[in-house]
């Protein structure tokens, strides 16, 4: 079994478009919500969402490629592009057959969807776009992220709404691991701040009508946000043999699936996927240090969180630095737990939580070290970072401090 180690980032989302600018907001806690302005998603709701600001297609694709690219492609061609930067990785000749492209979208093309459909129902049109199935399908991500980065090994989309992406990480994780891969450029991407989608989370009831204020008292839902985060893993051998700069390891990952409730979280499927992880990276409980919480700020799902981490740690659980970063981002949904485990990576190396932001106090039901308010600078050995979605269908990956 090879070591797996992670060489490159890439993050785009409401809070800036570089990981320099994702970390450098989680770090001051300076949240990206405001009011939607793309399209018709405007019309749809007064709430606050997480909306890549100022994003101009222009500056990354030539205008012949954006006839094929929605913009959950486009987000997730231009975070890949910045973690194969940063890695160093030429991916040509064998490395290129051996490098495998897995992505994870909740939603896919959802503007090329939601577009088409005003076309068709509310303006009257004929015909859609020839190219709406190419642009809206769920794999396109994941073949554009190929197609760009040159990766001619296995690539392909994986969907599990709000775990997506860490499902994604996860199994190309356990491919480099094998030996199946020597390299995998993954993570996940999400843009479906539409009319429809707005709508159909509104109709759900757990959208905040102000802020998103995870695990804390007086909490009232989540705000949706959109963008995209990839990271580069990479055999350990083959990245020391080219003087890589290792930013992190991947120590493992588990998954469970609650099997009870479609919406309802269930504190035990949770603490299985915890439990999973933990043994599948030989760590003991108490050599974590940081969960990066999947924390929506609904009630049911923070309480549940807290449960599960209490049945997972014990009385270790108490001295976990526990934080959400939705608090500042928003939800992206099927990206969410790619720019989360940007954000652990990003701890581990600079040795500082993130914080929970807008927290008001303790909730009953919410009882550990949720970090409230204020980063904290401290050691961060080895941490976790939590996925759970609808479905019941749960992903946690950890990563360490790389020690040669």
């Amino acid at each position: 079994m090879n070591r797996v180690v992670i060489t490159g980032l890439g993050a785009i989302s409401s809070v800036g478009q570089s990981t320099k600018e994702f970390w450098d907001a989680l770090v001051a806690g300076r949240s990206g919500f405001a009011p939607a302005t793309l399209g018709t998603a405007a019309q749809a709701t007064g709430k606050l969402v997480g909306e890549v600001k100022g994003f101009d297609p222009a500056e990354h694709f030539e205008s012949s490629q954006l006839l094929l690219l929605d913009r959950v492609s486009q987000f997730a061609v231009v975070a890949a592009r910045q973690a194969v930067k940063q890695s160093g990785l030429v991916l040509q000749d064998e490395l290129a057959e051996r490098t495998a492209a897995i992505v994870g979208t909740g939603s896919g093309g959802h503007t090329t969807v939601d577009e088409g459909f005003h076309r068709l129902y509310a303006e009257g049109a004929a015909r859609l776009h020839p190219l709406t199935i190419p642009k809206a399908m769920i794999s396109a991500a994941a073949g554009q992220v190929s197609l760009f980065c040159g990766t001619k090994g296995p690539a392909f989309a994986i969907s599990s709404a709000c775990a997506s992406a860490t499902h994604a990480i996860g199994l190309a994780f356990h491919m480099v691991r094998s030996g199946s891969v020597t390299c995998a450029v993954t993570g996940g991407t999400e843009a479906s701040i539409t009319f429809g989608g707005m709508k159909g989370w509104e109709a759900m009831r757990i959208m905040s009508s102000d802020t998103c204020r995870p695990f804390s008292r007086d909490r009232k839902g989540m705000i949706i946000g959109e963008g995209a985060a990839m990271v580069v893993l990479e055999q350990l051998e083959h990245a020391r043999a080219r003087g890589a700069d290792i930013l992190a390891e991947v120590a493992g990952f588990g998954m469970s699936a609650d099997a009870k409730d479609l919406t309802s979280p269930d504190p035990n499927g949770m603490a299985r996927a915890i439990s999973a992880t933990l043994k599948d990276a030989g760590l003991a409980g108490e050599q974590i240090d940081y969960v990066n919480a999947h924390g929506t700020g609904t009630v049911a799902n923070d309480a549940a969180e807290t449960a599960a981490l209490h049945k997972s740690f014990g009385a270790h659980a108490r001295k976990l630095a526990v934080s959400s970063t939705k608090s500042i981002v928003g939800h992206s949904l099927g990206a969410a737990g790619a720019l989360e485990f940007v954000a652990t990576v990003m701890a581990i190396r600079d040795g500082i939580a993130p914080p929970t932001m807008n927290y008001l106090g303790a909730d009953p039901d919410c009882d550990l070290d949720y970090v409230p308010n204020e980063a904290r600078r401290m050691p961060v050995r080895a941490a976790l970072s939590n996925s759970f979605a609808f479905g019941g269908l749960n992903a946690v990956l950890a990563a360490r401090t790389f020690a040669g």
